[in-house]
């Protein structure tokens, strides 16, 4: 385990490089940089003297290779830059935002939970009934439904018409982390509660469950001790996976409810042509996922014997 850890974590090398050079790139593609962005909001005609000073003060003059490579040393040494925007240095910039994203994550996974797995072992327990059905329905809907939606549904009736919370969040108290965690709750819910009802109905199926009930063991206890606890992998690859995305900042959300995570920082950012910060951001990301991925395929071995190290997916 120790190797296949070890060999993980130096596959993380490259990984990053490649994000990094091509987030770099694309950026570059987009025509603008932050000199022209902040020139462009002040309303101010300036000279292009003006401009290419203001580029050469922040390295913008210079290649693109030429850039990439100065930031790299600068990130090797320690050093994420400094915001083109703000002057502040990155890495304390960035890392006052993941609190926030923080409390987001942890609450919104939490409802998840509450919601999709009671919901989906309910609707496999009672498969082709009325409650079935209906627990299926709403999870269409919820489906159907993007966030942005969402989100503006819950502040119109929450927010607006009841006065229950706060239009846009201060990100103080549970009642500012309530409609962003319950927006992004019930999207995953409604997606992961039809997965937990389809692996929860493959196990019921499974030779085990008849064997139990025929011996005359309650079905609550052969449903709690062994059909949760074999479906507990794919449920567990759902919500480490959404846990991931939710540690990115989920941009969106946070920018309609104006909560101050890192999700709104990176939109922020990449509407500044911040570089120095996007690359932060994308650098966050791209750790996330390799590491979140191997929690998930370390998990797989504690959770299930029968899966064995050397077998997974590399």
């Amino acid at each position: 385990m120790r190797n296949y850890v070890l060999k993980r974590l130096l596959q993380l090398i490259p990984i990053l490089l490649v994000i990094t050079f091509l987030s770099f790139g694309m950026m570059r593609l987009a025509g603008s940089d932050a000199v022209l962005q902040k020139m462009e909001n002040t309303g101010m005609v300036v000279s292009q003297e003006v401009i290419d000073k203001a580029r050469a003060e922040l390295g913008l003059d210079k290649p693109f290779l030429t850039q990439y490579f100065v930031w790299l040393k600068n990130l090797l040494h320690g050093d994420m830059g400094t915001s083109y925007i703000s002057g502040k240095e990155v890495f304390p910039t960035f890392l006052s935002k993941l609190p926030a994203t923080l409390l987001l994550t942890a609450v919104s996974i939490g409802l998840t939970i509450v919601i999709s797995i009671p919901l989906g072992v309910l609707a496999a327990v009672k498969q082709n009934r009325f409650t079935d059905y209906l627990i299926r329905f709403c999870s269409f809907i919820g489906n159907s439904m993007p966030n942005f939606f969402v989100a503006l549904l819950l502040m119109f009736f929450f927010s607006i018409r009841l006065g229950w919370f706060p239009v846009i969040s201060d990100g103080v108290g549970a009642k500012s982390v309530a409609l962003p965690a319950l927006t992004l709750a019930i999207a995953m819910s409604a997606k992961y509660l039809r997965q937990v009802r389809a692996t929860v109905l493959d196990e019921l199926g499974k030779s085990y469950v008849t064997g139990a009930r025929a011996r005359g063991v309650r079905f609550s206890v052969t449903l709690v001790r062994s059909v949760l606890k074999a479906s507990l992998v794919t449920i567990i690859t759902l919500l480490t996976l959404s846990i991931g995305s939710l540690l990115g900042g989920t941009a969106i959300v946070e920018s309609i409810f104006l909560w101050d995570g890192v999700g709104k920082l990176a939109v922020d950012a990449i509407s500044m042509r911040d570089y120095p910060m996007i690359q932060a951001y994308v650098m966050w990301m791209a750790i996330i996922y390799v590491g979140i991925n191997l929690i998930t395929d370390l998990s797989y071995r504690l959770l299930d014997p029968r899966i064995r190290l050397g077998g997974m997916e590399v």
